[in-house]
């Protein structure tokens, strides 16, 4: 039965989850604590909604990135292939009516993601996701949800900019089309073939279309709101920015626009009014949208109840010990200078791949491995992502011009102690103030190399490479073994293109060799054969001149991490 508000008007709720990244349960598996977001909540928020509205009228979608984050998906993912994908289970056991996928799903691999769409009970959605083989949609463009005589089309897609940082492999037969011009053919397919009563875009891409990554736009969820004429509201996900806003497409018409941004703290939510005529057909409509936030709430008893096999599996997974750690290491040591924390990944890096150099950045801004026992839940503090490890072949020049463009991320050009070293998001940030201009997983330093970065400098005059970590000369015009992950060797991140002058499709000209199994493994690997890890700083690099620098440094790291001691000399 449909919920009529009056006799002739129907009511449909529909609920969006997007960047949900494996947080299904109410534990942080990685920092073994409970935090607000998951599943959970959101099913508490669900089944209320529909006990109040009735089913028939609640719709449930994911706009993606749901396949990697937690060490809760990495399990299903690569560790227990055998077992129903908890992602498929939970979307099974929720409900769900459509979902997308994200360029985090793309992420984990063909295996992992056909698996996942083969699984899940609900349609896989992408309409510029196409297959290179047979040029047509390689998962459905949309689906027709029909409810109380009402037609919704749902449209899915996906940001096209994939191949600017996922290595060909993950997507292999597949092509990631624009979106604007995707959704102007879909829309034209809709009109004419299937008569939708509303029509909703389920798009993983934010908002900001001024982001360009490699020539793609990024972010082009609002593009085609303004530029497509035919859809009623715009789910957005991607950037975990919440939008709640309104837009007017090319006729004039509003359109809808949220995103409920990450992590599953908050829902995307639609009211759908239609009215009905005496032909029992839609008449006229009105939406409305909202963010509404679900952290607040108890986790759902009984899904809770229902999967406690699937946590208790996690759980023994994540407190499985690798190795012992001396002492403790900090990610946010690394925003300041050399730290234990980065040159355990380095030296890792450069044993790994066989490497006279090695590129990497703090992927998670304020992460730590403890002393004593360290458990798998700690090599996802060590390592967010689930990169592979490439090493490819840099000449001296461009590795010194790649490092500038890292640091001009990071660091502003400044004249004395009292100027902010550190690029803030605000001009005059406070104590507290973690905002960053610049994302830190682009924060790259390196090793293998002893050099100094000179704050009072700009970009192209910042870095001066005095030697090799041997002491051997550094030659510009020479070319170097360089280990660096895969984000960043597909031109993740510009500071291959943009910085070191690499033109994106002669990337992977430049790749010598790629690891099977994403760097954290090998990473957990490697740290099981030495098991014990000390925390020792290689001081291979130093911020210049350091009556400027030091003071600044330590006066930036107060604002960043609110008055801990995470810079001391």
């Amino acid at each position: 039965m449909s919920h009529a508000t009056t006799p002739d008007e129907v009511t449909i709720t529909v609920v969006e989850t997007t960047d949900v990244h494996g947080n299904f349960f109410p534990t942080n598996y990685i920092t073994r604590s409970q935090w607000p977001g998951s599943l959970a909540r959101v099913a508490t928020y669900v089944d209320s909604l529909r006990a109040e509205k009735g089913a028939d009228n609640v719709i449930l979608l994911d706009n993606g990135d749901l396949l990697q984050g937690q060490p809760t998906v990495y399990y299903y993912n690569f560790i227990d292939t055998v077992s129903p994908h908890v992602a498929a289970d939970i979307q099974r056991f929720m409900a769900y009516d459509a979902v997308t996928l994200g360029n985090h799903d793309i992420e984990t691999g063909h295996d992992v993601y056909d698996r996942f769409i083969a699984q899940s009970s609900a349609p896989v959605l992408g309409a510029n996701i196409i297959s290179s083989t047979t040029g047509k949609p390689y998962i459905a463009p949309y689906t027709i949800i029909e409810r109380g005589g009402v037609r919704i089309a749902v449209v899915g897609m996906i940001t096209p900019a994939i191949p600017a940082w996922l290595p060909e492999n993950l997507w292999a037969g597949l092509r990631f089309d624009d979106m604007v011009s995707t959704a102007r053919t879909t829309i034209d397919h809709l009109r004419a073939t299937e008569h939708p009563d509303a029509v909703i875009g389920l798009f993983h891409s934010g908002g900001n279309s001024d982001t360009r990554t490699a020539g793609y736009m990024e972010n082009a969820s609002l593009e085609v709101a303004r530029q497509v004429e035919g859809f009623d509201a715009i789910l957005m996900g991607h950037d975990h920015r919440v939008w709640d806003e309104k837009v007017t497409d090319p006729s004039g018409a509003t359109v809808v626009a949220l995103n409920p941004a990450n992590n599953a703290v908050n829902i995307g939510r639609l009211d759908l009014t239609f009215t009905i005529g005496p032909d029992g057909k839609p008449v006229a409509k009105k939406i409305e949208g909202s963010v509404v936030p679900v952290g607040n709430l108890e986790p759902s008893p009984r899904f809770m109840e229902h999967f406690a096999p699937q946590m208790a599996a996690v759980e023994t997974f994540v407190e499985r010990p690798i190795g012992r750690a001396t002492g403790p290491f900090l990610s946010r040591d690394a925003f300041f200078g050399p730290s234990a924390f980065m040159d355990l990944i380095h030296r890792l890096q450069l044993e790994i791949a066989d490497a006279d150099v090695s590129m990497a950045a703090p992927l998670s801004f304020d992460a730590a491995i403890d002393t004593g026992t360290v458990t798998m839940a700690d090599m996802f503090s060590l390592y967010k992502y689930e990169n592979l490890l490439y090493t490819m072949e840099l000449t001296g020049e461009e590795i010194k011009n790649y490092l500038e463009e890292s640091y001009d991320l990071w660091t502003n050009s400044i004249s004395g102690p009292g100027d902010h070293i550190i690029r803030f998001g605000s001009d005059n940030p406070r104590p507290g103030d973690n905002r960053l201009k610049y994302p830190s997983y682009n924060f790259d330093s390196a090793a293998g190399i002893n050099y100094t970065v000179d704050v009072t400098k700009p970009k192209g005059s910042k870095i001066t490479i005095s030697s090799m970590a041997s002491g051997e000369p550094f030659d510009m015009k020479r070319r170097y073994r360089v280990a660096i992950n895969s984000y960043r060797g597909n031109g993740g991140g510009d500071l291959l293109t943009k910085g070191a002058g690499i033109p994106h499709d002669s990337l992977t000209s430049r790749i010598v060799s790629a690891t099977d199994k994403d760097l954290r493994f090998y990473l957990m690997k490697a740290i099981e054969e030495k098991g014990v890890i000390e925390p020792t700083v290689t001081p291979n690099w130093r911020f210049i001149p350091e009556e400027i620098a030091e003071p600044a440094l330590r006066a930036d790291s107060l604002i960043l991490f609110s008055g801990s001691t995470a810079h001391q000399k």
